[in-house]
C-alpha cells in the first residue's frame, strides 16, 4: 500500500483539476447581464481557483511524499504531468476562454469573436510544453527555467477574481487579454532563470533573493484576492533583476 500512497496524492491533484475545469466552463453559463447571474459566475470563477490551489497543495505532497517512503516511480513522474497539464494548464485556460466572452471586443475583433475565446487553450498547450521539458531538463533541480505552471495557473485564477471589474471595463478589450495571454503561453517555456524558492539555511547572505522576495510579498497581500497575481508579478520580476544583476557583476569581473 504504501508505494501507493504518493500516485493517490497525484489523482486527487488530478480530480481537483477536473473540479476545476467543470467550474470554470460553469461560469460561462451565467453570463447573463444581471445580479443573480453575476454571482454566480463570480461563485464558480473562486471555487475554479480554489481547487487549483488545492491541486496544488497536492502537488507539492506527492513529490514530499514520494522521497520521503522512497518510493519514486517512473509511472509516477509521468501521472504527475498529467495532473499538473488538467489542473496548472487546461483549468486556468478554461478560465480565460469563459472570461474571453466577458471582455469587451474592439471593433477590429468584432468579425472572430466567436473564435478568439478558443485561443485561450494555446496556454494549456504551452503548459504541456512546459511541463514535458521541465521532466527532461537537469538545469532545473534547484531552480527554474521558464514560469512554473502552478505560479502560472494561481496568477490567473487571482486576476480573475481580483481584478474582474477592471478586465471586463472599456478600460481592458479582448486583444489585451489575447497579448496578456500570448506573453504569459511564451514566460512557461522561455529560457528565463527563475529562482529557486527553498532556503538553504537561516542566512541572510546565503538566501538575500528569498528574503528580499518574502518581505516584497507582504504589501502584495493587501491586495486581497489579487495578492497572489500580485505576489507572482513580484516573483517574475525579481528573478528578471537578479539575473541581470549577476550577469554584470559577471561582466565586471
Amino acid at each position: 500500500m504504501r508505494k501507493h500512497i504518493p500516485n493517490i496524492i497525484t489523482c486527487c491533484n488530478l480530480v481537483c483539476g477536473c473540479i476545476a475545469v467543470s467550474n470554470a466552463l460553469l461560469a460561462s453559463v451565467y453570463l447573463l447581464d444581471n445580479p443573480v447571474s453575476f454571482r454566480m459566475r463570480m461563485t464558480h470563477y473562486a471555487l475554479a481557483l480554489a481547487f487549483i490551489v488545492l491541486g496544488a497543495v497536492f502537488d507539492f505532497f506527492d513529490g514530499m511524499a514520494a522521497r520521503a517512503l522512497g518510493v519514486s516511480s517512473p509511472i509516477g513522474k509521468e501521472l504527475d504531468s498529467l495532473a499538473d497539464v488538467v489542473t496548472f494548464g487546461l483549468a486556468p485556460s478554461m478560465m480565460i476562454f469563459t472570461l474571453f466572452q466577458e471582455v469587451q471586443y474592439p471593433e477590429l475583433l468584432q468579425p472572430v469573436r466567436s473564435i478568439l475565446p478558443y485561443t485561450a487553450f494555446i496556454m494549456a498547450a504551452f503548459s504541456a510544453l512546459r511541463l514535458a521539458k521541465f521532466n527532461l531538463d537537469t538545469r532545473q533541480t534547484t531552480s527554474f527555467i521558464g514560469l512554473p505552471t502552478p505560479a502560472n495557473a494561481l496568477f490567473w485564477g487571482s486576476l480573475i477574481i481580483g481584478q474582474h471589474a477592471f478586465l471586463v471595463s472599456g478600460r481592458f478589450n479582448a486583444l489585451f487579454l489575447l497579448l496578456f495571454l500570448l506573453m504569459f503561453s511564451f514566460l512557461l517555456v522561455a529560457e528565463i532563470p527563475l529562482f529557486s524558492l527553498k532556503f538553504k539555511n537561516l542566512r541572510w547572505e546565503d538566501n538575500k533573493i528569498q528574503y528580499v522576495f518574502l518581505l516584497g510579498c507582504l504589501p502584495c497581500l493587501l491586495l486581497a484576492e489579487s495578492s497572489l497575481a500580485a505576489i507572482i508579478l513580484w516573483y517574475i520580476f525579481l528573478s528578471v533583476a537578479h539575473n541581470h544583476t549577476q550577469r554584470t557583476d559577471e561582466y565586471q569581473k
